[in-house]
């Protein structure tokens, strides 16, 4: 049989059942082949638990202890306490190594006066990071002002300025510098508080060692102003310190410093009042007395017992200044030095509107500046001191 003289078309039916042939088989292929993608992902994931079980287990505990300490966060801001240190010790069982979380916890429990417990929490913060310098400084604190232990502080303290961080500086955007700086500053200052209360509470077997512990108090805060230059805390303790060390000229060249710095402070002025007074120098003491008690009358936190002391103080300095042959009887009607006019009203002193104008210029003024700032020292006699 020969084939006929022209072309034979194949017929609709034929061309639709070979397409869905075409489209069924690429249809398998695509399943097969995300089958097998599906296997090796599964393969993966086995192997990664298999082979990496403990790793996958933190990860997961991780993610739901940042969320439980997230819930603390968000409770500590509306104040409720008790949410917050449930939220806080839940996140840090799922997740320990959340360094910023005890350090928050610390600070809590100090708040609260759980001395113990914040000394746990700051351990566990400094724990997970060595170099957080804040948990260091607050534990050191926590040490010090409320347990007492003034080695385990002063050794947290000396520790602060060994870390080394990383100095960023972005001229307009960011920088940390002056913060390291401050933080060294600060730690020198806690260390030379730590110092001073540690020979402050000696016992009596021991007290040979309080001119010690006052000198190493004395070479902390001088460390300190290399970083805190102008800081009247620093210069005020100093002054304290070589106070109780009996070095007179030195620490009266620090109160009057620290008055020069903070002029409204009363602290200052009294202290600086008791040493001239200890120095028979009544008419300055007198002075400085005046301003200690007109500023501790403005000052919410004084208590009534520091607001009487200082008049009375003032009262037996007025007496000593009227019986002392130092200055002549003439003196009996002048005003001392630098003294200031105030009258009392409702059981408070105000100062008149003379006074007023010139407070700050007044109280800046240390009377005893020309005597703590002579280049021969200070002599002891009879007479006083000279």
């Amino acid at each position: 049989m020969t084939n006929p003289p022209y072309e034979v078309f194949t017929s609709p039916s034929s061309l639709l059942v070979t397409e869905n042939i075409w489209y069924n088989f690429y249809r398998m292929k695509r399943f097969f082949k995300n089958l097998f993608s599906l296997l090796i992902l599964a393969a993966l994931l086995y192997g990664v638990w298999y082979f990496f079980h403990d790793w996958t287990i933190r990860q997961v505990r991780k993610v739901q202890g940042t969320y439980y300490i997230y819930k603390g966060d968000q409770a500590y801001s509306q104040d409720d306490m008790a949410k917050t240190l449930n939220y806080y010790k839940k996140g840090l069982s799922l997740y320990p190594g959340h360094y910023e979380a005890w350090y928050n916890l610390g600070n809590i429990y100090a708040v609260y006066e759980d001395y113990f417990s914040a000394v746990d929490a700051y351990k566990h913060a400094i724990e997970h990071n060595p170099k957080f310098v804040m948990a260091k400084m607050n534990l050191g604190i926590v040490y010090s002002e409320d347990l007492g232990f003034f080695d385990e502080a002063i050794e947290q303290f000396n520790e602060i300025p060994k870390i080394g961080l990383l100095k960023l500086w972005i001229p307009f955007v960011y920088s940390n510098v002056k913060s390291i700086r401050g933080n060294k500053g600060i730690a020198y200052f806690n260390k030379g508080v730590a110092y001073k209360q540690k020979a402050m509470f000696l016992p009596l077997d021991r007290k040979y060692l309080m001119r010690e512990y006052l000198g190493n108090a004395i070479e902390a805060y001088t460390q300190a102003l290399k970083y805190l230059k102008k800081n009247y805390d620093v210069y005020y303790n100093r002054a304290v310190a070589y106070h109780l060390n009996g070095d007179y000229k030195l620490a009266g060249k620090d109160y009057c410093k620290a008055i020069e710095l903070q002029p409204t402070k009363f602290e200052a002025h009294y202290n600086l009042a008791v040493l001239l007074r200890g120095m028979s120098r009544y008419r300055e003491s007198m002075s400085e007395l005046e301003k200690a008690a007109i500023l501790i009358t403005e000052t919410p936190s004084s208590s009534e017992i520091e607001t009487a002391y200082i008049f009375n103080l003032l009262n037996e300095v007025s007496r000593k200044f009227i019986n002392s042959d130092e200055y002549g009887v003439s003196k009996l009607t002048d005003k001392p030095t630098g003294s200031v006019s105030y009258t009392y009203v409702n059981g408070r002193i105000v100062a008149d509107d003379d006074f007023d104008k010139a407070m700050l210029k007044n109280f800046k003024t240390c009377v005893g500046y020309d005597i703590f700032n002579k280049k021969e020292e200070l002599n002891y006699t009879e007479d006083g001191w000279f």
